[in-house]
């Protein structure tokens, strides 16, 4: 078969480069494509639909494989089955899912399935005032397609507001704001969740966690994702089947009775607070990057999945995963999200030997002689498989080390959740001590206890002065190690004095 993968980043990298290890494919080709995809498919660097059809018709393509999600949200999935070649891909009804999130949130109302609570708007004033009627933070969507970046968490309402402002007002995502969803604000920790879908069959992938903020600590500016690892501890057996159950059958079920059947790739973005999963999201394409953790742990042929998907035999079909581990971290350009340079030489590529457990899928390159330039925000998913998530991760952090060009971004925290969840025991001792000067401080410890809470760091906390209570003081620092703590916070307002005097005590 002649196959044909729709996209230009690292999912399509990642997808070309399982099709090419396929016996049913003759020939694997990406449309736009980029410099790195160019070493094991035929790039063809057009987005125009009519050149695209034709140029398929040209090369006798079989099986069209959708990465990227504006296609089909555009009809071009439409425009092939036309021609007689078959898609993996949704519809572009059923890819209103992904392409109006007011279309997707007033879906997942009427059929009953778990997510916030929710308005839409398309006039601006009314939407500042529905906010009024709310509590921080606010959750503020562009509707439309925004490459992953248009969904803003505002932590009050001035943010908030000039947030709707930028959406609604001055367009920074284009024609995505003309109308935006607000919802509540849900707390818990995020997963991705997969199936593929022949619209009645379904088949579900390893769950995943991936990292949308730009910095460390889930701090920064939202992301198309910094990276990511599978599977996702926090979807426990118990979970999954209530995503199953609550999520990926009424989706499918619901879809199929309004007439929109949906076929090919569903992502549900979760958040599980409590055991409890709710939707944050659909997608209707792989994720990136979690299609590169998941393209090398599959131990089947995608490109008979996609025929069988596309056939509506994904029942006949037996998918095996490989009883591992694996992660992928973002190598970015300095600036992303937001402006960056581009054309900086990366350095470090042939270091590397690639194999079935480590590969750098290229997003962000362009191809010169005989060396790659950056060329996007997002440019390299070093991604590696291990026996377990540490394994992966150290595998994908050592290759990362090896790679640079100047302004080279990336976070050094993902899969640290997953690691934090996977002690089997449960720490009992206080790992951390946080001693305040007086309880004026407790604000400025709540930042601590929070990101303490966040990755299950257990702790105690006292108040006590360096000069009121020296004698408390001196006992709580000196009885530490026999608590378990490793750590000792020394929060004292503008003084040096507490810090000082733990100092002393602990050398």
């Amino acid at each position: 078969m002649n196959i044909l993968i729709v996209g230009a980043g690292g999912r399509e990298h990642s997808i070309a480069w399982k099709c090419s290890q396929s016996p049913k494919a003759s020939s694997v080709h990406v449309t736009p494509g980029n410099g790195g995809i160019e070493s094991i498919a035929n790039c063809w660097y057009t987005t125009d639909y009519e050149e695209i059809v034709k140029r398929a018709l040209e090369e006798k393509i079989d099986l069209v494989i959708m990465g990227q999600e504006d296609y089909p949200v555009n009809g071009l999935t439409e425009m092939f089955l036309d021609k007689g070649i078959k898609v993996f891909g949704a519809s572009k009804t059923a890819a209103q899912l992904e392409g109006s999130k007011v279309f997707a949130k007033e879906f997942m109302k009427r059929q009953n399935i778990p997510s916030a609570q929710f308005s839409s708007f398309d006039d601006l004033k009314k939407a500042k005032g529905y906010l009024k009627q709310l509590a921080p933070p606010y959750v503020i969507k562009a509707s439309g397609l925004a490459a992953g970046k248009g969904v803003l968490i505002c932590p009050d309402l001035e943010t908030a507001e000039k947030g709707l402002e930028e959406i609604m007002q001055d367009k920074v995502f284009g024609s995505a704001g003309d109308y935006v969803v607000i919802e509540e604000f849900m707390e818990g920790e995020e997963a991705s969740w997969f199936v593929f879908t022949d619209g009645t069959n379904y088949v579900s992938l390893p769950s995943l966690q991936d990292h949308k903020r730009q910095k460390e600590l889930d701090r920064g500016l939202n992301t198309g994702g910094m990276g990511c690892y599978a599977p996702a501890p926090v979807v426990t057996k118990d979970v999954e089947e209530r995503i199953t159950r609550e999520i990926v059958e009424p989706t499918l079920k619901g879809m199929a009775e309004e007439g929109n059947l949906y076929k090919g790739i569903l992502y549900v973005g979760l958040m599980i607070s409590e055991g409890i999963p709710r939707v944050v999201e659909y997608n209707i394409r792989f994720g990136d990057p979690e299609c590169q953790p998941l393209m090398m742990l599959l131990d089947s042929d995608l490109v008979e999945i996609a025929e069988a998907v596309a056939d509506e035999k994904l029942d006949q079909l037996n998918v095996k995963w490989k009883d591992k581990a694996a992660a992928a971290v973002i190598l970015a350009s300095g600036g992303y999200p937001q402006s960056y340079e581009k054309g900086f030489t990366i350095q470090g590529l042939e270091e590397l030997e690639q194999n079935e457990d480590l590969m750098v899928f290229h997003a962000g390159t362009q191809k010169d002689q005989n060396r790659y330039l950056t060329n996007g925000g997002r440019v390299l998913a070093v991604t590696a498989v291990g026996d377990d998530l540490q394994g992966a991760l150290n595998r994908s952090y050592e290759a990362v080390e090896k790679i640079h060009w100047p302004g080279m971004q990336f976070r050094r925290d993902i899969g640290i959740k997953g690691l934090k969840r996977m002690v089997t025991r449960k720490i009992e001792e206080p790992q951390v001590a946080i001693i305040l000067g007086s309880a004026s401080d407790m604000k400025i410890a709540d930042k601590a206890t929070k990101i303490l809470d966040e990755f299950g760091v257990t702790y105690d906390l006292i108040v006590s002065s360096a000069h009121r209570t020296p004698a408390r003081t001196k006992d709580f620092v000196n009885s530490a190690p026999d608590r378990g703590t490793e750590v000792i916070i020394a929060i004292a307002g503008m003084a040096a004095h507490l810090p000082g005097v733990v100092a002393a005590y602990t050398h």
